[in-house]
């Protein structure tokens, strides 16, 4: 049978010019359908939001921020594949981020993870205490669900915007800009330089987004051949001299130029970078009325000396302002101008300067943060460096940055009012800003409880002790490390009419807006207990963070300290003009647990994770798992698959430069699968319903490439059966492999006409194209001859051997793969 695959003989004595033969190279992928293009834009936004290490604290939060990431690449490389609109793919990337926001920090979505009002409004009091947090704290804040929701936000938004401009607008190089912003606002925030390897990775990877991208137009332009598939080695070589190039600029401007950006010089440069670089704890500006105590791990952070047996409370600083169902925070504005701390300071309010001088000396250990803490009534500070600032009408040290603090000793004086002076004080506010009396936003049943409660009182102090002792057992206040669930829109007065329950953060915040509302001045003040005794000093740690209220007594005897929160550790002071009384440190007055008041990081929101009592049901409490949250050997299986993901991964490589025809076809899949099986681990430890999206798109992402395989293998069985109709599964096969291939043949053409199409456009080899030929005979027989051809004993052999000619010649792309358009289009009846 004459061939009718190859081209007709030239007529003799026309000489034909030699073609040398040149191996087909198959036409490169278009850009927007490219796995590499969304890979490398979310690789990018990855490593430029490690930026984001010099402003919020741990390593957790990029668990998320990956997570997005890939969320976001996946879901624009699937709907890119069935070619949707650009606009529809950014916001449906919008809306996927969405979902994962309501599933991991709401829990009032509908099927957990789709948003409705409720969700909206949760998010909204997410948000906004997220914004508090950053507006009263300093960095790098503590990784609270609050911040990292505003993270994941943020980086989720980068990450559509840059995949958008880097794969749908094929401009990679205006991500640029975008990038840049997000190292602009931590280096904005952070009071320290950013670590140098931030900017390492972000120049690396956005280097290799434009190397890709560089590396596609290459093999684009003229139709020229792609690196490494026939073309020259400088070609290829191009990309990557410009990457490594672009680092070892980095590095050496990073060495030599640090004025901007990195803490100290790049290790080996001559500099230890240590300083302001280094960590430690401070003291959250601000009170809740809701949520849960975050303790977290012992840190020890002052060493007194000279207090000897005697007690006190030592502030950091006081807060003014009270905003309705939040709590108490510092008031809006920069700092006050305050006195230079290291040289003579204005006397207190309250100090007339005769009471006895005492020498404290105070060594920081962990401390880090803008305040200066101090015992009494402040009279002198020595060992203080220049830019600290003493504010007597707020009663606080600070400086403009958060920074260590050297050892100082404080001259103060630590007389205490005695009860009668406090009963017959004058109360006049005429010498004290009206902030301190100002209160707006209060519940009519607080007014009214505080009016009850103070009705036989005729002083300021008389007031002030009768309000002090409401907070006790006998009333039914429990001291815990969270407030009770919350059953009232007004957040105080829940806690003061049915809740009852929390630590000291709801009781000094309770406390002072009871005091304002009977218009006697009074503040929040935050600092610490009277910590534990260790040799020749009091060792002062986390654990001893703590709320008090401050109320003034006018000029003579100035701010008195007054502590409603019900202790029985042992840490607590009840200061002589309040032991007259029932003691907030009575054992009796509590079942509380020796733990701290004040948390050094920030609290959970409602809804959190919360702390349960145990078993016994008393003094022990301990943190249950969070709503939804995996076991915990979850993360130890994730690593694991994590180590297999990647052997498999450097075994497909090796394979394919080895040329291992059987593994180059399982490896990449098992690799494939087992990252896939990496991320939903990982997506399970932050939150399930994060773990049931990613698992819906895989599927919906592999479902295509599953349904192709069903048909391949069907196919595939009946052709080896010899079953009738083997010969038009065979054809149908193949025309599926070349749609696949970005090649389809046009259903109109006969078979004969189909087999050149698919030999010139695949570039057959030999054996291929002879193969091709057994198989259009056999099909042609079966068509015009029922019965027979289907079951002549070549077809399985020819139809395999024209598979792997594809296989050889023209490989698939990973595309194709997990894409095959022809699963897409019209099918005809085999």
């Amino acid at each position: 049978m004459t061939s009718t695959l190859s081209p007709p003989p030239a007529p003799p004595g026309n000489p034909q010019p030699h073609i040398p033969h040149k191996r087909y190279v198959q036409p490169p992928p278009a850009w927007r359908s490219s796995v590499l293009a969304p890979v490398a834009a979310g690789v990018a936004t990855l490593c430029a939001s490690t930026s984001l290490t010099g402003v919020v604290g741990g390593a957790g939060w990029l668990g998320y921020v990956a997570v997005t990431v890939v969320l976001v690449a996946c879901t624009g490389l699937a709907l890119r594949s069935i070619r949707t609109p650009v606009l529809v793919v950014g916001l449906v990337q919008l809306i996927v981020v969405l979902l994962m926001i309501t599933g991991v920090f709401t829990g009032s979505g509908i099927l957990a993870i789709i948003p409705g009002p409720a969700a909206f409004g949760e998010i909204n009091d997410v948000l906004t205490a997220a914004f508090d947090q950053i507006r009263t704290g300093l960095p790098p804040v503590d990784p609270t669900p609050p911040i990292l929701c505003l993270v994941t936000i943020a980086i989720g938004m980068v990450a559509v915007l840059v995949d958008t401009l880097a794969v749908a607008a094929s401009a990679p190089a205006a991500t640029g800009l975008v990038l840049l912003c997000v190292y602009a606002v931590p280096a904005s925030l952070s009071d320290s330089m950013l670590p140098w390897w931030t900017f390492l990775l972000g120049a690396a990877a956005f280097a290799g987004l434009l190397a890709v991208d560089g590396n596609h137009r290459h093999r684009r332009w003229r139709n020229r051949d792609a690196p490494g598939l026939g073309g020259s080695p400088a070609a290829a070589s191009v990309p990557v001299v410009v990457v490594s190039l672009a680092l070892v600029l980095g590095l050496v401007a990073g060495s030599a130029i640090t004025a901007v950006g990195t803490v100290g010089r790049l290790p080996g440069s001559g500099h230890d970078g240590t300083g302001s670089g280094s960590g430690g704890l401070g003291v959250n500006p601000f009170t809740s009325l809701r949520g849960m105590l975050d303790q977290g791990s012992t840190v020890d952070l002052f060493r007194v000396r000279g207090l000897g047996n005697d007690k006190r409370l030592l502030r950091a600083f006081t807060l003014d302002t009270y905003r309705p169902n939040q709590g108490w925070s510092l008031p809006d504005g920069p700092m006050p101008a305050g006195y230079p701390a290291n040289q003579t300071l204005p006397a207190a309010p309250g100090d007339d300067g005769t009471g006895e001088s005492r020498q404290i000396q105070i060594e920081p250990v962990n401390w880090v943060d803008v305040w200066l803490p101090f015992y009494g009534a402040l009279r002198g500070l020595q060992g203080v460096q220049p830019g600290w600032f003493y504010d007597p009408v707020s009663g606080a040290v600070f400086s403009e940055r958060k920074q260590h603090v050297q050892p100082y000793t404080e001259t103060t004086s630590l007389t205490e009012p005695s009860k009668d002076a406090l009963e017959d004080a004058s109360t006049s506010t005429r010498d004290i800003s009206s902030a301190y009396t100002q209160i707006s936003g209060v519940d009519p049943r607080v007014v009214s409880l505080t009016e009850q409660l103070t009705a036989g009182a005729s002083s300021t102090f008389d007031k002030a002790s009768a309000i002090w002792r409401y907070f006790t057992a006998e009333n039914g206040f429990t001291y815990d490390t969270q407030t009770a669930a919350a059953t009232d829109s007004d957040a105080l007065a829940d806690f003061l009419l049915k809740g009852k329950r929390g630590f000291c953060e709801q009781f000094a915040s309770a406390m002072a807006v009871m005091l304002r509302v009977l218009h006697i001045p009074s503040r929040v003040a935050v600092g610490f207990t009277t910590g534990y005794t260790d040799g020749d000093y009091r060792m002062i740690t986390s654990q001893d963070a703590h709320a008090w209220v401050e109320v003034y007594f006018g000029a003579d005897l100035g701010w008195v300290s007054f502590d409603p929160t019900p202790r029985s550790d042992g840490r607590g002071y009840v200061p002589p003009y309040l032991q007259s009384g029932s003691s907030s440190s009575d054992p009796s007055a509590s079942d509380s647990q020796q733990v701290p008041s004040v948390s050094t990081t920030h609290l959970a929101p409602t809804g959190a994770p919360t702390a349960q009592d145990g078993e016994n049901g008393a003094n022990n409490s301990q943190q249950a798992s969070a709503p939804g949250s995996a076991p915990g050997w979850t993360g130890w299986v994730a690593l694991v698959i994590v180590l297999l993901a990647i052997a498999l991964t450097v075994g497909a490589f090796l394979a394919g430069r080895m040329g291992r025809g059987g593994a180059t076809r399982w490896l990449p899949l098992a690799a494939a699968g087992a990252w896939l099986l990496a991320v939903l681990m990982s997506a399970w430890l932050v939150h399930w319903s994060l773990a049931l999206i990613l698992l819906v798109l895989a599927g919906g992402g592999l479902a295509p490439a599953i349904i192709r395989e069903v048909h391949r293998q069907r196919r595939r069985r009946s052709v080896a059966a010899h079953e009738p109709g083997a010969a038009s599964a065979a054809w149908a096969e193949l025309l599926d492999e070349c749609a696949d291939r970005g090649v389809p043949i046009s259903s109109a053409d006969t078979v004969r006409t189909a087999a050149q199409h698919v030999a010139r456009k695949h570039h057959l080899d030999q054996p291929g194209q002879e193969n091709l030929r057994t198989v259009v005979g056999l099909v042609e027989r079966s068509w015009y001859a029922p019965g027979s051809g289907g079951e002549d004993p070549r077809l399985a052999s020819a139809f395999e051997g024209v598979r792997e000619s594809l296989r050889r010649n023209a490989p698939m792309s990973w595309r194709g793969r997990l894409f095959p358009r022809s699963v897409f289009r019209r099918r005809k009846p085999e």
